[in-house]
């Protein structure tokens, strides 16, 4: 893997591109939360797929699939980001969370579920709380079976985080935003009844919510129980693909939405919500979602809609 450029700010959030050869290049992350520290909370997010086929609506990632990393391939962009601030890998994070949700679904890279297997052995950290967030794919049920088996001997306790990425109640909605076929409402239920345990943390719904979206309270209470799945609603974040699609986002990042008709109606019907904004700064750095620095160093001009930091070569 060789890092040949990166932008951002230290103090927030970096991005890394790396190319592992053949047109296999990946998107990685690590961010900070302030006010908190990187000892408090230090948050990677790695890419599972060289590009991603799915091609939403909302995200940069798409168009450009060239295959699916290995094991070692994801390892590798964790590894990099570890040694660099912690190279005995000991990582002394009270919360160090590694979201497999930078470029590409991860549901459809089996090699993710060999990663869960090795990061407790792998580096001495405490902290540690992988984080999965999948659009649930059609034809992956063999995946979510074994991440339910690994979850349960590895991670129980509230040591893994499941987010299921919804965006809009309203199937056809739905299909338009995110273009191929997927796990109905009704076996996501039957998965989740599975899935959860008394103790474990409660598995996120998650809509980036554009204007027009449906959050239908019916339809969630009908197979999403409350006692085992929260609500988190998100700013459609300004990807190059959103803007050129016309999506805009229902929550004003500037205007931070606190409570509203939707989430007092959500919070009536028993559920947990969380209305993540996040910081303003990281849609200029990009460092939320996308694949927006390849298309800068392929187009070699400022991309003036969506991202805006200056992009470093690395040596």
């Amino acid at each position: 893997m060789k890092v040949f450029a990166e932008t951002g700010d230290s103090k927030l959030a970096t991005v890394y591109m790396a190319d592992f050869g053949d047109n296999k290049i990946v998107e990685f992350v690590e961010a900070l939360q302030p006010p908190f520290a990187r000892s408090e909370r230090w948050v990677l997010m790695v890419s599972t797929l060289f590009g991603c086929p799915i091609k939403c609506r909302i995200c940069d990632a798409g168009g450009q699939y060239h295959g699916k990393p290995t094991g070692g391939q994801i390892l590798n962009q964790i590894d990099f980001l570890v040694d660099k601030w912690f190279p005995d890998r000991k990582v002394p994070c009270d919360k160090f969370k590694i979201q497999f949700a930078r470029m590409g679904e991860p549901a459809l890279n089996p090699a993710v579920l060999d990663v869960l297997e090795v990061l407790p052995t792998r580096y001495d950290a405490p902290g540690l709380i992988p984080s999965l967030s999948t659009i649930a794919p059609y034809g992956t049920d063999k995946f979510f079976e074994r991440l339910l088996e690994i979850k349960d001997r590895l991670y129980s306790s509230g040591k893994f985080q499941f987010q299921i990425s919804l965006h809009s109640t309203n199937q056809t909605q739905r299909d338009a935003l995110i273009p191929v076929r997927k796990i109905s409402f009704e076996k996501l239920s039957e998965f989740g009844d599975r899935y959860f345990r008394q103790g474990d943390r409660k598995i996120t719904l998650n809509f980036a919510l554009a204007k027009g979206m449906d959050i239908d309270d019916s339809i969630l209470l009908n197979y999403f129980d409350p006692h085992k799945y929260l609500i988190k609603i998100t700013p459609v974040n300004p990807t190059c693909q959103a803007v050129k699609n016309g999506i805009i986002s229902y929550i004003d990042p500037n205007q931070p939405m606190v409570q509203n008709e939707i989430t007092d109606r959500l919070v009536k019907n028993g559920y947990e919500v969380i209305v993540s904004i996040g910081e303003v700064e990281e849609n200029r750095i990009g460092s939320n979602c996308g694949q927006y620095v390849l298309n800068y160093l392929q187009s070699k001009k400022e991309i003036l809609d969506g991202y805006t930091y200056p992009v470093q070569t690395v040596n």
